[in-house]
């Protein structure tokens, strides 16, 4: 139990300095809270497990908390491995489209993830000479343009042709990104056109981006990771959790 207890205190020390650096980045969601929540957890653990504190909590509570405690660890280890069962998406040659997922844009730019799931694209459309890319994604309320329009101005910048790059600036959600630009494909080739898509996203967000496409056509769905810094990569991993649960009903699998 010694040894316990140095574990939650260390994992309660990683949870409050991980906050603060999420907290840093200034990225104007609430995801920090999870880390504090997480370092009020294993803060408790560390109390509860001296002097046998844990042992005079009743019985039916104490059975109550490992219950939920292995819901939430079931939840958590299957969704992450979900997500990293597409870490390695490479899409596939020739695609007809090629549909970049928003995120947030700042007043210098895309956002850094914003231009990793960028970057990707214009690796796979310089790649891929006859692929249309549609970068999907509308205005925020802390952004000065719309998502799709930032993200089509940086593909330009970085010497994309800009007849091949298509703005979707409706979207305010992952399902809106993706249902919003199957129409504008469907508009251009037809409706009975059978297509060959790939959804351009961070590595953590592709598994409920292609799941999500599948579930709104019946054409051929890649997806392709893009790069996400790793000191991040746990916190966002958190985050699409709540996704993938918010989403599960809308995906096909």
């Amino acid at each position: 139990m010694k040894y316990m207890r140095t574990i939650f205190l260390a994992l309660m020390l990683v949870c409050l300095i991980y906050s603060v650096s999420i907290y840093m980045v200034g990225s104007g969601t609430f995801s920090f809270v999870i880390w504090i929540a997480g370092a009020v957890f294993f803060g408790l653990a560390f109390f509860f497990s001296g002097n046998d504190r844990w042992l005079k909590v009743p019985t039916a509570l104490r059975r109550t908390s490992y219950f939920l405690i292995a819901v939430v660890l079931v939840i958590l280890i299957t969704c992450f491995a979900a997500m990293i069962s597409h870490f390695g998406d490479k899409g596939s040659k020739g695609l007809d489209y090629i549909v970049v997922l928003g995120a947030q844009m700042r007043n210098y730019g895309p956002s850094i993830i914003f231009q990793y799931r960028l970057d990707a694209a214009c690796d796979c459309l310089s790649e891929n000479p006859d692929t249309i890319c549609i970068v999907s994604g509308g205005q925020g309320a802390n952004e000065s343009v719309s998502e799709g329009d930032g993200g089509k101005e940086y593909l330009v910048s970085k010497g994309i042709a800009p007849d091949r790059i298509i703005a979707e600036t409706k979207a305010m959600d992952t399902t809106e990104n993706i249902a919003y630009s199957l129409e504008i494909m469907k508009e251009a080739a037809g409706t009975d056109s059978k297509l060959r898509i790939g959804i351009v996203t961070n590595n953590f967000h592709v598994f409920r981006g292609v799941h999500l496409a599948k579930k709104l056509t019946d054409d051929e769905v890649y997806g392709i990771a893009a790069y996400t810094v790793p000191w991040y990569l746990p916190n966002n991993m958190i985050r699409e959790c709540f996704g993938i649960i918010r989403d599960f009903r809308k995906m096909r699998l």
